[in-house]
């Protein structure tokens, strides 16, 4: 895809990987609509960019539904939308600890956004023949992030999901990618706020993710790994199930603390 004069929107675009590539787009020539349910700071990466801002909560349908009426009076049809919102918990407990409402949250944010946006775009899309879905679903979508249950069965979900959009409509004109991050510099990194913005094992900073995914928006990448060990670890799990879940439970069991609890510092050598 040539992004250049393309109309972008990028829900989650105040913070982290959002407003990341919401610069990336911009400068590469996209009018960008910074959509986030922090509008205040969705205005200040639009007004750094040049773009608009659209107060959006992507867990409510009739909140995206807005967002692309509002994009379409003012700037037009809508050529590329990123599904980007997301957030993560952990589990309290046990692998089935979390709360109800926090499942729900997961759904919602992590799935129907997806489904939500797409349901809402494609009539148009399909219509002119033409038109670009991204889905920001995470290297939990084909491995599984531990100690947070929820988080990784929804970005299975959104994984798939992105798989049969591609399928059911690539054929008309739809272009689909998939985003796989592994660990990124955000608020989301479960890590002390004083290990924020250092060079931690594993980590890329937002800039480098935001990068790699305009890289494979560009090249129209149906999976795009910003990470590219995932890939390894996605065919070894493929290749051996049983031997990757007895891996990853050595692993599990090197990250705990003295309580139990899985501690993301030893993951991050801090």
């Amino acid at each position: 895809m040539n992004i250049d004069n393309k109309i972008a929107v990028v829900t989650g675009g105040a913070g982290g990987i959002g407003a990341a590539l919401c610069r990336a787009l911009a400068e590469k020539g996209a009018k960008v609509v910074v959509s986030d349910v922090n509008i205040d700071a969705a205005q200040a990466v639009a007004m750094d960019i040049g773009g608009i801002a659209v107060a959006c909560d992507v867990s409510r349908e009739s909140d995206i539904q807005h967002l692309i009426r509002e994009t379409e009076s003012q700037l037009g049809d809508i050529d590329l939308f990123v599904s980007n919102a997301g957030f993560g918990v952990g589990e309290p407990d046990n692998v089935a600890s979390a709360s109800n409402d926090v499942w729900q949250k997961n759904w919602e944010l992590h799935v129907m956004s997806h489904v939500w946006a797409s349901r809402a775009l494609l009539p148009k899309m399909l219509e002119r023949g033409d038109g670009y879905l991204v889905n920001t679903a995470s290297a939990a979508g084909l491995l599984v992030q531990i100690a947070d249950a929820a988080y990784s069965a929804t970005k299975h979900a959104a994984v798939s999901f992105a798989e049969s959009l591609a399928i059911g409509h690539n054929d008309d004109g739809i272009k689909v990618s998939v985003i796989c991050p592994q660990y990124v510099d955000t608020n989301i990194l479960a890590v002390p706020e004083d290990a924020r913005g250092k060079q931690l094992q594993g980590v890329i900073t937002p800039e480098d993710c935001a990068a790699t995914i305009v890289n494979g928006i560009e090249s129209e990448t149906f999976m795009i790994l910003t990470h590219p060990e995932v890939a390894e670890f996605y065919r070894n799990r493929a290749n051996d199930p049983s031997r990757w879940v007895k891996g990853m439970r050595r692993y599990r069991t090197a990250m705990l603390d003295e309580n139990g609890k899985f501690d993301f510092r030893k993951v991050f050598n801090i």
